[in-house]
């Protein structure tokens, strides 16, 4: 019987950024962070899909105890990778629905302090949607319902940030 790991994203998030990989991370996670009220039992990423992001990535990978052969081939050739570490499940994504990949997410994406030194780049909730929205999957259509609903109740909520010109 297999023991389920504990999902730490602590430690998943941790072991990126000390080998320097660049990513950002999408999903569940993502969306939990921009205050979602979902579960997630595992972190997905997008990785940029240079050589030496990758070697970073497949150092950071042996130390979770989740080695992955022929890692850059099978990112390359579009598949995703779904890595069982001992800190939880990490997926790779080289390019999720809707988007052209690491390089387009990274543009909106923002830092997010999660505590204990933690600072991972997160998907903005604008590329959430639109990930969401490029989706077939038949959970991820009640998703997209309740975060366009939630950035419409942030919308009336916060008052509009001008420039500051106004008086």
């Amino acid at each position: 019987m297999s023991r389920r790991r504990t999902f730490d994203p602590y430690t998943l998030s941790g072991a990126l950024e000390r080998e320097r990989v660049a990513y950002v991370v999408i999903g569940g996670f993502a969306r939990v962070v921009h205050g979602s009220g979902e579960v997630t039992q595992g972190l997905d990423v997008v990785p940029s899909l240079r050589d030496e992001n990758l070697r970073r990535l497949a150092r950071a990978l042996e130390e979770l105890d989740a080695s992955q052969p022929a890692l850059a081939e099978r990112l390359a050739a579009g598949d995703p990778v779904t890595a069982r570490t001992r800190a939880g499940e990490l997926r790779i994504v080289p390019e999720p629905w809707g988007t052209r990949g690491y390089d387009d997410l990274r543009i909106r994406a923002n830092r997010e302090n999660l505590g204990r030194g933690t600072r991972p780049a997160v998907a903005s909730v604008v590329d959430c949607i639109r990930m969401l929205d490029a989706s077939e999957r038949e959970p991820d259509a009640e998703r997209l319902r309740r975060l366009r609903r939630m950035m419409e109740l942030e919308r009336r909520l916060v008052p509009h940030r001008g420039l500051g010109l106004e008086r």
